[in-house]
């Protein structure tokens, strides 16, 4: 029997099944994906505008050509007085020695000479008839002046790392009375004259033991009165955004400063130069905002870290740092 050729043997039938639909979980963990990555790039390239890339506003032209500084002998009140002054902003300088305002206030003439400067000796430790005394000075330096910017930096902490029991009276309740009840005293004077025109800054100094971690232990009242200073700046934005007034808390980690623990010797601890200029950038934007770079990759690596071990870390700190002192000055310290 002949076989037929080869092309002409006709290919068995075959069939082929179809894929069976992915299962509805599968395209809802597709959807959740996507949604993820949209929404972290969308939030690194708003971090990347916010660090990078905004503009600073014209302080003296949104606001007014007058700014209070408080705590600006030193550190960061010092150095943002300095670069108001060099934005063309005239200066209420307050603080609690004349001496050293004296020298600040020849600084600023020196960096910007057509900066008005006017003083305010003011130991916002004061209490009772003092403290009454003080705010009313300072409200008498910018009667009839057009005052745009309030900057509520000073603040107080322990001289050396404690156990709550340890405080000595006096020094945390002047704690309190410099971070709590100076600036709500200060920001209680100046606002409603800022509400009255309808245009007004009030920038409050606040702090990342208050913010980025979970707790600053041996350090508890200074970390408790700076969740004040967040708290009440995020409650005055919203109170009166509608008058014109721009109420914002600045988040600072370490600064090269007295107040600090650690000299400038780490990429993520800024000069109170370079802090001050990252601070004026961000002046009327957010309610709540870390104005140096650094100091937000830190809070996000922390944001990783769990709160646990954030605690642990902290404690350890505070104990290590606690020990020194007392093994550097005594006892004393502690009785």
């Amino acid at each position: 029997m002949a076989l037929l050729p080869a092309e002409s043997e006709a290919p068995w039938p075959t069939t082929t099944s179809p894929s069976p639909p992915a299962p509805p979980w599968f395209a809802l963990l597709v959807a959740l994906g996507l949604f993820v990555v949209v929404r972290t790039a969308a939030t690194f390239l708003a971090w990347l505008r916010r660090a990078f890339l905004r503009p600073g506003r014209d302080l003296a032209a949104r606001y007014g050509t007058w700014a209070v500084v408080t705590g600006a002998t030193d550190g960061i009140g010092r150095a943002v007085a300095l670069e108001l002054a060099r934005r063309g902003l005239h200066l209420v300088l307050v603080g609690r020695s004349p001496e050293k305002l004296a020298r600040v206030g020849k600084e600023v003439r020196a960096a910007a000479p057509a900066c008005k400067v006017r003083s305010v000796a003011f130991d916002l430790a004061a209490t009772g008839d003092d403290a009454r005394r003080g705010v009313a000075r300072v409200v008498a330096a910018v009667e009839g002046r057009d005052v745009g910017v309030l900057v509520n930096n000073a603040g107080a902490t322990y001289p050396c790392a404690a156990y709550f029991h340890e405080v000595e009276e006096r020094v945390w309740e002047a704690v309190v009375r410099v971070n709590v009840e100076a600036a709500t005293r200060i920001t209680r004077a100046v606002v409603p004259l800022m509400a009255a025109r309808g245009r007004g800054a009030v920038v409050n100094v606040g702090s990342g033991s208050s913010v980025v971690v979970p707790a600053f232990p041996l350090y508890a009242v200074y970390a408790a009165s700076k969740a004040y200073v967040d708290q009440f700046s995020r409650s005055l934005s919203v109170e009166y955004k509608q008058y014109g007034v721009d109420v914002q808390c600045q988040i600072p980690l370490y600064v090269a400063t007295k107040m600090s623990p650690v000299k400038g010797d780490s990429p993520f601890i800024p000069s109170p130069e370079e802090y001050a200029k990252a601070a004026l950038r961000c002046i009327g934007y957010e309610a709540r905002c870390v104005p140096y770079w650094r100091h937000s990759v830190q809070w996000f690596l922390a944001s990783l870290v769990p709160d646990a071990a954030l605690n642990q870390w902290r404690l350890q700190i505070g104990i290590r740092k606690r020990n020194e002192t007392k093994a550097l000055v005594g006892e004393k310290v502690y009785s």
